[in-house]
């Protein structure tokens, strides 16, 4: 695994989380339990934190970052896609981010919330629990996501962790 301190920053890392060989983790990170952390996926703690709850899964090629002045906070049991970009923004428990969504500084998600695939969330806005956001920039509609529309997908991710825990081999 490509964990690395950044002088005293050193990433906190769950012993049930699950973080690939081929992620990177560096600096002030911290990582639940039975969180997962796939392949090719940056998570960059260096001017301020990332908090990553417990039963979340950051997917391959994703990349979370902070600020100086906003640290990026990810609650418990969301799914973050493949190759999404959270730069300094709040995603609250049980929340989905589709694919190549972009939510962006001082932003809020969720929760019980769904960003579509390819979405923004631009500064400073806000998707209310249970709502939805899809498109550029992101046009919400309130009261149309469940807590099914997301802890199947969660509940994939732990199981994912537990198995590539026990059977992922190197084969080069």
């Amino acid at each position: 695994m490509a964990i690395y301190a950044l002088g005293d920053l050193t990433p906190t890392i769950d012993p049930t989380a699950f973080v690939h060989p081929d992620a990177v983790v560096i600096g002030n990170v911290h990582i639940g339990p039975e969180s997962s952390i796939w392949p090719c996926a940056v998570l960059r703690g260096d001017h301020g934190a990332i908090h990553i709850g417990e039963q979340t899964s950051i997917q391959d090629g994703t990349v979370v970052h902070c600020t100086s002045t906003l640290d990026t906070v990810i609650g418990d049991r969301c799914v973050i896609g493949h190759g999404v970009h959270l730069e300094g923004c709040t995603i609250h428990d049980d929340s989905l981010i589709g694919s190549h969504a972009v939510v962006l500084h001082n932003a809020t998600v969720g929760p019980i919330s769904l960003v579509g695939a390819q979405a923004l969330v631009g500064n400073n806005k806000s998707v209310p629990p249970h709502a939805r956001a899809l498109g550029v920039p992101a046009a919400i509609t309130p009261n149309v996501v469940s807590i099914d529309d997301v802890q199947h997908s969660a509940r994939i991710y732990v199981q994912n962790s537990h198995w590539y825990r026990a059977e992922l081999k190197r084969l080069d």
